[in-house]
């Protein structure tokens, strides 16, 4: 077991961090943008009363940034979580938006958050958190400003009392295109469900394409742990087992269970709906959610919350590939331990874009009243999810080889970053065609 971390968790100087190793690589940034590009647009904090079921009244504190809008509207999840702050929110705000940049859609970064806990609240009570919530925001979103879709302990019926309560107070207008990832009755798109889980799949498959382990090439037969069991965590195990990967372990927030010769997805599945957690399955190990990310594997999948992998445990990670389907779950410290242990990490930027590129392809499609069909959806999605590893990889390895080198070694020294690693390359993407499309916007006045 390892001892816990005590290095710096602010997600804001966290991000502060990735975003001055990404730098290194980029050239000709204009300093005077680098302020711009880190700073978000605008931050909204809401505090309102909600009735609970018992008669009692509660207040609740919510929030929604929008970081950039420099290729368009804002894009970004709503999240529900006891433990949410504002610093976070504004964190995972600029991940959207250089994820949206990665990935070549015309979103900027946006996220939301509400502080609340879910599993102690009723299904009335979270309506009416929603639509009071969505009311105080009524302003600040919209089809062509700042797009809602789910995040933690949100979902589909989320985002159709969001959708309802934004249709009311703008009645006369399309308004379908105001949230994404809603019920597919409601004009939500076929496949974006499972859009997270499946781009997952889709980046470690190319990815292991590389050869960069040699002796695991493909999906099939790879050892695999899953930090994480709620929708992303399922759809990813349902993807990887169906390519004939062995899914050794899985956690929710209750803890994980483990069996060397791999558990059957099915079983598991009946089991959490059975019993509300994966703890207890028979014939297998119960293990906590600190352990699970020690366990021996090819490949370790963080599919939960941010921060599960930092300095005090990245020594005792024995996978070989970490795969990040949660949002910032390695700190900045524990990126450059893996690296130096020769431990390959895909990061969230790239892993888990799956679900707003669908987000997108389900706001195209409300634009334009259509329906796509299923095909059509994951066929676009593998392209795009494959195009964007082989664009990172490709700079990444005229980096390692030489071909380029760093732009700024005084960066280089301050940011600690002596070998490249994906998640700088992909964000030194990502900001340079922010800063470039700003640059030809033009500032104004």
């Amino acid at each position: 077991m390892s001892e816990p971390s005590t290095e710096n968790l602010d997600p804001v100087i966290m991000s502060e961090q990735q975003f001055t190793q990404a730098a290194c690589y980029i050239k000709d940034l204009k300093k005077g943008l680098i302020d711009f590009l880190k700073k978000p647009k605008r931050i909204t904090i809401v505090n309102f009363p909600i009735e609970m079921d018992d008669g009692s009244v509660q207040s609740i504190q919510g929030y929604r940034v929008l970081h950039n809008q420099v290729f368009g509207p804002g894009k970004g999840g709503m999240r529900y979580h006891p433990d949410v702050t504002m610093e976070e929110v504004v964190s995972l705000a600029k991940l959207m938006t250089w994820k949206c940049a990665l990935v070549n859609i015309p979103f900027g970064g946006a996220k939301g958050g509400v502080v609340c806990n879910t599993k102690g609240l009723s299904e009335s009570e979270l309506r009416r958190i929603t639509r009071r919530f969505t009311t105080e925001l009524a302003d600040n979103i919209g089809p062509h400003t700042d797009i809602p879709a789910p995040d933690l302990y949100t979902n589909a019926q989320t985002m159709a009392w969001i959708f309802d309560t934004y249709d009311m107070l703008h009645p006369g207008k399309n308004n379908r295109p105001v949230v994404t990832g809603k019920p597919v009755e409601m004009g939500g798109s076929l496949g974006r469900n499972e859009a997270t889980g499946n781009g997952v799949c889709h980046v470690t498959e190319r990815f292991l394409s590389k050869s960069l382990i040699p002796e695991q090439q493909t999906i099939a037969g790879a050892s695999v742990v899953i930090q994480g069991f709620g929708n992303v965590g399922a759809v990813t195990a349902d993807a990887f087992s169906r390519k004939g990967a062995k899914i050794l372990a899985v956690s929710d927030s209750a803890g994980g269970v483990y069996h060397e010769d791999g558990l059957n997805f099915e079983e598991l599945m009946a089991f959490k709906a059975e019993h509300g957690t994966v703890v207890g399955m028979p014939n297998t190990m119960t293990i906590t959610n600190e352990e699970i990310l020690e366990l021996e594997c090819d490949i370790l999948i963080p599919a939960a919350l941010s921060n599960q992998i930092h300095a005090a445990n990245a020594y005792n990670i024995k996978a070989r590939l970490v795969v990040e389907a949660a949002n910032n779950p390695t700190t900045p410290d524990a990126d450059k331990i893996l690296c130096e242990r020769g431990i390959y990490l895909l990061p969230d930027i790239i892993v888990n874009a799956g679900g707003v590129t669908v987000s997108y392809f389900e706001w195209v499609q409300n634009q334009d009243n259509q329906r796509w069909d299923l095909d059509e959806v994951n066929t676009r999605l593998e392209k795009i999810m494959h195009k964007v590893m082989d664009t990172v990889f490709d700079r990444w390895q005229r980096y390692v080889v030489g071909e380029e080198v760093v732009a700024d070694e005084d960066l280089v020294k301050l940011a600690g970053a002596e070998k490249p690693l994906f998640r700088s390359i992909a964000l030194s993407i990502a900001i340079e065609r922010v800063a470039s499309a700003t640059l030809m916007r033009g500032i104004w006045p």
